[in-house]
């Protein structure tokens, strides 16, 4: 049995949700989102991110990490702050010396709906068939749990990518 734990990265909202994969089948552990304080600096809202998203995964030990690509937006300085969100999210696993995986949107969106492009509401219903226990409790946690899901479904092919390339 494998624990991972999918992010959705944000400045304001990280969302983080932790499945538990044994073979092929799928359960869902928890979900939840960490928040950081608008009002403060940049510096004191990235260590907000980190302290919190520490505490939940010395929680929940999972094994590995999945994070969601950050895409280019138009705004080049919020583009900016959230790659800053990014660097502190991933570096709470590392810290703790789990892997950690990335996918894009669309990688993510793919594996779980079957479309690349798949609205939101429809990411959130494929979530809930994979893991009926599922509390999503946020938009935010919804999207990691669903980063998780792609994590389990790539992870094998990942693995024996590695143990090729050894040989």
């Amino acid at each position: 049995m494998v624990r991972i734990i999918g992010i959705d990265p944000g400045l304001r909202n990280t969302g983080w949700g932790i499945i538990a994969q044994d073979g092929s089948k799928l359960s869902y552990v928890a979900d939840g989102a960490v928040h950081s304080d608008a009002d403060k600096p940049l510096a004191e809202r990235l260590l907000q991110i980190h302290v919190q998203l520490m505490d939940i995964i010395r929680a929940h030990e999972p094994d590995e990490a999945a994070i969601e690509e950050t895409f280019v937006n138009t705004d080049a300085r919020a583009t900016l702050k959230l790659g800053q969100a990014r660097g502190v999210i991933m570096l709470a696993p590392a810290m703790l010396q789990i892997p950690v995986a990335e996918y894009a949107p669309n990688t993510v969106k793919k594996t779980v709906v079957g479309a690349g492009h798949a609205e939101k509401d429809q990411v959130k219903h494929m979530v809930r068939l994979l893991l009926p226990r599922a509390q999503m409790k946020t938009a935010d946690s919804t999207d990691a749990l669903a980063i998780a899901i792609c994590h389990a479904h790539h992870r094998g092919s990942q693995t024996l990518a590695k143990l090729l390339a050894r040989s």
